[in-house]
């Protein structure tokens, strides 16, 4: 196997204003896995937050290709990356997550198997996405719900965390006014102090807000615990859930848990956190960072698992250079198509007609490759067990 990475510039359609920053555009490094003819591709985004540069994430791409050629095929390598094996001791979970979503496409595509099916899910997912509106204006606020409502979108996340809490209130206010039916979620980005959230919680309930993501800073999640306890509406953890341990830590303690994959390590670590708190009263919320449907397309996969999904991140593009997930109209929705689904836009801007690694849209199935995805159906099963 060979991996190649090539870095995009993503620029978002307008700024993305929370409590803590401003973004306006990131870095995403894109990891093509190459086997026998076949290529895979899964894409790892810059983050100031996570402390993860463009430089950095290329160095760690380039480790990665070197790991890889260890192993005789993706199959193998989608096991030991199961098991620790693949990445080296340290790696970043959003690499671990974009290694593993190469090697999920390849799989998928040697196998004429859409990633979906041998992830569990028989019918492919399709689910109601969160549309995010950032720090702004009341009225700005209300112009977007309400475009988005017209759209489609039945649920509207909120940025909240302003310095004038009136604000925060006036925009949820307007949003409500302005898409009435839709479902209203808010998130401070760990804005409040635990007597603020205690004030504002009951105040945002009034207004109709569903849940609430992480509204006291992270580092404490025995305070967010205890704020869940009391609160009036449902609680869900962000930063204070990242691995497992922290999800076993607040199962039953927190309403929810916002699992992203560049967070976690990638689905088979998100597959695990969902297993974890199932049935103990904590439910899943299936988030993202502002990346491409590259980046957004594994989740997606596994949307059917989660109680709230919030994949919007390509819908803030200016340009998306994927296609192949929707949300346009509020839906998500995974294909049959071989691997994640995605396919590279054309340079207008529309789908390409034919998946010119599978055949998929041609009916194009050579006898070795044919043979090829016998022996990958039969690894996919191994690996699984």
């Amino acid at each position: 196997m060979r991996l190649t990475q090539h870095t995009v510039r993503l620029v978002l359609a307008e700024p993305l204003r929370i409590s803590r920053s401003v973004l306006t555009a990131r870095d995403a490094v894109v990891l093509s896995v190459e086997h026998e003819g076949l290529t895979g591709h899964g894409e790892a985004v810059s983050s100031v937050f996570h402390k993860l540069d463009t430089p950095t994430l290329q160095r760690l791409a380039v480790r990665a290709g070197e790991r890889l050629t260890r192993f005789t095929g993706p199959e193998t390598a989608l096991h030991a990356l199961r098991v620790g094996e693949l990445t080296a001791p340290g790696t970043p979970a959003a690499m671990t997550a974009a290694v593993e979503a190469a090697l999920l496409d390849l799989v998928g595509k040697r196998t004429a198997t859409a990633v979906h099916r041998f992830l569990g899910s028989p019918v492919a997912p399709r689910t109601a996405t969160a549309r995010t509106i950032s720090l702004i204006s009341p009225g700005r606020a209300a112009a977007q719900a309400r475009e988005l409502a017209e759209a489609g979108f039945s649920v509207i996340k909120i940025k909240a965390g302003a310095p004038d809490h009136d604000e925060d209130l006036d925009r949820v206010r307007a949003v409500r006014a302005a898409a009435p039916a839709a479902r209203l979620l808010l998130d401070p980005n760990g804005a409040w102090s635990a007597g603020q959230a205690r004030t504002l919680l009951p105040l945002f309930a009034e207004l109709g807000v569903e849940a609430v993501e992480q509204p006291l800073a992270p580092g404490d999640p025995e305070a967010l615990a205890r704020l869940a306890a009391r609160s009036p509406l449902p609680v869900i953890a962000d930063e204070d859930a990242v691995t497992s341990e922290d999800a076993r830590r607040l199962a039953g303690r927190v309403h929810g848990i916002n699992v992203k994959l560049a967070k976690c390590g990638g689905v088979h670590a998100a597959l695990r956190i969902a297993a974890l708190i199932e049935g103990s009263g904590t439910d899943l919320m299936l988030g993202c960072l502002t990346a491409s449907t590259l980046g957004i397309a594994p989740a997606v996969h596994i949307a059917d698992r989660a109680r709230w999904t919030d994949l919007d991140g390509h819908l803030l593009l200016a340009h998306d250079p994927w296609t192949g997930i929707g949300g346009g109209d509020g839906l998500v929705a995974a294909t049959g198509r071989p691997g994640l689904g995605v396919r590279p836009r054309t340079e207008t801007g529309a789908e390409s007609g034919v998946d010119d690694e599978t055949g998929a849209e041609t009916g194009a199935d050579t006898g070795a490759v044919a043979g090829a995805r016998e022996v990958a159906r039969a690894a996919v099963r191994r690996a699984a067990s």
